[in-house]
């Protein structure tokens, strides 16, 4: 998975990297003459007395000095930003894809596991990649060439290489094959931390409500704990592979000279060249030991990698069509022919046969206990779902065959759960069309009986929304929402049960101000309160998935007793509340807990 990660994201960096490549191997080489000039200067300078040679010496080696560090700078340089290329483009193809995702893909893969693949995945290969650009390039350089010069000078200790480079190598294996599980589990212990803190960070008001602060603490600290403890089971590996390499680099350094003082006493090796001897070992061993340190950010990148791959490779359920269809023009039209939708694993179905078409100019409201597939209904209009069984149809177009754009442009959907971003009103009101004029802007706004608390607000259209827009109260964002909605001025409007946190007098405002608005397009209403859809041109009553009525509010009244039963229980939830306002309103009265 790491080297089609790497091989697909580094291609158009392609040309930086064998600049890399030579820069680094330049750099390298430099280095590695460094040790036999010294040699050089003692064994012809500094022996013989020759003052002459060791200055020119000294000179050349300062000249050589100076064209490693510029070529090393330029490697760290050009191998920086190939890096820092992979990672802008790892996250960008994350983003895109996670984007394709429908909710029931995103539900898959968690959204906490989705944000720490983008995040910290990405960089685990990323720091892989520049440590590899500004440390692993040169390496082999090193070890090479300083092997072949060290052999040239004297090849007689050789054998001391061919004994301390496979020890070290079979060290290092065994203790890096070890670290893979280990960094696993540290990625999804990361997850598990993410996904409870975004949990209590979401929910901190029940949180507080019902006190369970000491038991979400305990919560916390569970997967903390499991992150901390596999974390330090990687990090002592980790940290064996340092004394590992110093111990065998002394050893061999013990060798040489043991071994050198033998050969210089013989008079076959002279001691400049013992010195450069030692000097080559240690480069060597200081090769092996920087791929090991990239060695051992290789198994938490190779997870890291897979991780992110299994979302790249992740096809969407909900998938554009290869060739487009446009649809019809004309007044717009929607139709469910002989609809069924299933969640995947799901044993029922949410949705089964349902048939209703609905005209521009028309209202259809939907109605039915919870969970009997109204706000199904809707996402499979908007085609975040595709549906399992028959179709639903745009303009005598299915939606699976219609460009995402297209489909997206022609409808305005109202979420049950509203959600505003980060910014101001309008950059939130703009959502839906972004060239909107602060005219238009507060004409959605009137009509979605949100004009005089925006103006209220300090700044009125620059007011501030936080996150989530948790600044602003549930009726508030419902009303922003639909004003969002409304400046899109789509076909067709899906109303998702967006008018449940309005009172009722807001509520009636709102559909007054809304009819002459919604005149000539489509309207979806999901709602609960029968005030709220009683005027719609015709009812559809779901239960458990099915259709149990269709028609408008005086006919469902007569001919369906599911209908009845949820307008005879508002009616008396309503005479129960006014009963009891009233009860407390007389002097002396207890107030009901």
């Amino acid at each position: 998975m790491l080297k089609r990660l790497l091989t697909h994201t580094l291609a158009p960096y392609k040309r930086v990297l064998w600049l890399v490549v030579l820069l680094q191997g330049i750099q390298s080489f430099a280095g590695l003459a460094l040790p036999t000039l010294n040699a050089d200067i003692i064994d012809k300078g500094v022996r013989l007395g020759d003052q002459g040679y060791i200055v020119r010496m000294g000179a050349t080696m300062l000249v050589v000095s100076l064209v490693q560090v510029a070529f090393s700078i330029g490697g760290v340089y050009f191998g920086s930003r190939a890096a820092m290329g992979f990672g802008r483009d790892a996250r960008a193809n994350l983003f895109r894809r996670v984007n394709q995702f429908s909710a029931s893909d995103v539900g898959t893969f968690g959204a906490p596991s989705l944000i720490t693949r983008i995040t910290n995945d990405v960089q685990q290969v990323q720091m892989l990649v520049l440590m590899a650009c500004t440390l692993l390039v040169g390496a082999p350089f090193t070890a090479v060439g300083g092997i072949v010069l060290a052999a040239h000078l004297d090849l007689g200790l050789s054998w001391i290489f061919l004994v301390a480079v496979p020890v070290l190598l079979v060290c290092l294996g065994s203790i890096i094959v070890r670290m893979v599980p280990a960094f696993r589990a540290m990625q999804e212990r990361i997850d598990r931390v993410n996904g409870v803190l975004r949990e209590q960070l979401t929910g901190i008001r029940v949180v507080r409500a019902f006190v369970r602060e000491p038991e979400e603490k305990a919560r916390f600290d569970e997967g903390n704990r499991l992150l901390t403890d596999t974390a330090l089971r990687g990090g002592r590996l980790m940290a064996l592979m340092f004394p590992t390499v110093t111990l065998l680099v002394n050893v061999s350094s013990v060798a040489v000279v043991w071994f050198g003082a033998n050969r210089i006493v013989s008079g076959d090796m002279q001691v400049g060249s013992l010195v450069a001897y030692l000097t080559y070992l240690t480069q060597i061993l200081m090769s092996v030991m920087l791929a090991t340190y990239i060695g051992a950010l290789l198994p938490r990148a190779s997870v890291s990698a897979e991780r992110i791959m299994e979302v790249l490779d992740a096809s969407p359920s909900v998938e554009p069509p290869s060739h487009p269809v446009s649809p019809a023009a004309g007044r717009a039209a929607l139709e469910f022919r002989g609809v069924g939708f299933s969640y995947p694993g799901a044993e029922e179905p949410v949705l089964r046969d349902l048939t209703v078409s609905v005209s521009a100019g028309e209202t259809l409201a939907i109605v039915g206990s919870t969970g009997s597939g109204k706000t199904t209904v809707c996402n499979l209009v908007a085609r975040l779902f595709d549906v399992t069984e028959g179709a639903v149809s745009i303009n005598g177009v299915d939606v699976r065959d219609l460009d995402p754009s297209q489909l997206w442009s022609r409808i305005g959907l109202v979420p049950q759960k509203p959600y505003l971003f980060a910014g101001t009103v309008a950059s939130n009101l703009r959502f839906g069309k972004p060239d909107a004029t602060d005219d238009e802007l507060w004409a959605a706004l009137r009509v979605a009986q949100a004009e005089d608390f925006v103006r209220a607000m300090d700044g009125g259209l620059e007011a501030t929304i936080v996150q989530g827009g948790a600044n602003v109260s549930g009726g508030q964002r419902q009303r922003l929402s639909i004003a969002r909605a409304l400046i899109h001025k789509p076909e067709i409007y899906l109303f998702d049960d967006s008018f449940s946190a309005l009172d009722l007098a807001t509520d009636a405002r709102l559909r007054a101000a809304l009819a002459p608005w919604l005149a000539d397009a489509i309207t979806v209403v999901v709602a609960q309160r029968i005030s709220t859809i009683r005027g719609a041109d015709r009812i559809l009553v779901l239960e458990d998935g099915l259709t149990v009525g269709l028609g408008t509010h005086d006919e469902l009244l007569a001919g369906c007793a599911t209908y009845r039963e949820i307008v005879e229980s508002q009616a008396t939830a309503h005479d129960v509340a006014g009963s009891v306002m009233v009860e407390t309103a007389r002097p002396g009265a207890a107030v009901p807990t």
